[in-house]
């Protein structure tokens, strides 16, 4: 008798679009997501089961277009598919459910409050982080956790993810040259977590402090 194995049948990654060709109409919806990921590649750098898309597509469904946040966190799953890395997110390959989905809204809405809210809550995705930069009203960032196949809104700016063991918030800073309201990951104590490049003036100051200038090292 022949083993039947479905997962046969379906298209590999490989052979899947890698974009829904949609380009970002806002140059934080690239950034925002992009300070995450290097972020969690600082703090996490030991482990090698997590994976961070950027503007990546999901597929759930060979027969449907993917859905393609601006980011998404993945636990569980290999960091690194191959030295080819990953052209998007096959969830019968990964065999993992993202656990967060992000949106940057951008002065276009494009429906983050409405179809894509409700077809990140049909896959079953834990959370699900909006940011608004151009909220002056209500909060500019919301953090929805799906309970019951609902998403409630969580109280706070800084909200604790306990799932993922990191918090989530917004504060001003400086990331790449540019002053403005980013998004960040804290500690259980509330503490955020440096960027790559707060951690490299914090080194350059150490080897001035002990007599060695951090230029001359270059």
């Amino acid at each position: 008798m022949l083993d039947y194995n479905p997962l046969a049948c379906m298209p590999s990654s490989e052979e899947l679009p890698d974009s829904d060709e949609t380009p970002v109409d806002n140059e934080l919806q690239d950034l925002i997501p992009g300070l995450l990921k290097a972020i969690l590649a600082i703090i996490w750098a030991d482990r090698m089961d997590w994976f961070f898309g950027v503007d990546m597509g999901i597929y759930y469904d060979p027969y449907q277009p993917p859905i393609v946040p601006d980011g998404f966190l993945s636990l569980g799953v290999e960091r690194f598919y191959d030295e080819n890395l990953r052209p998007s997110y096959v969830l019968w390959e990964e065999e993992k459910l993202p656990i967060l989905a992000l949106e940057v809204v951008s002065h276009n809405y494009r429906n983050e409050y409405s179809t894509k809210k409700d077809e990140y809550a049909k896959l079953g995705i834990l959370y699900y982080v909006v940011y608004n930069p151009t909220r002056r009203r209500k909060p500019r960032l919301e953090v929805h956790k799906l309970i019951n196949g609902v998403y409630k809104l969580q109280d706070g700016n800084i909200v604790w993810l306990p799932e993922i063991g990191l918090g989530i918030g917004i504060e001003r800073g400086t990331y790449q040259g540019i002053t403005r309201e980013w998004m960040y990951w804290y500690n259980q104590q509330g503490k955020r977590f440096f960027t790559p490049e707060e951690r490299a003036q914090i080194l350059a100051e150490r080897l001035r402090e002990m007599g060695v200038d951090p230029d001359s090292l270059v």
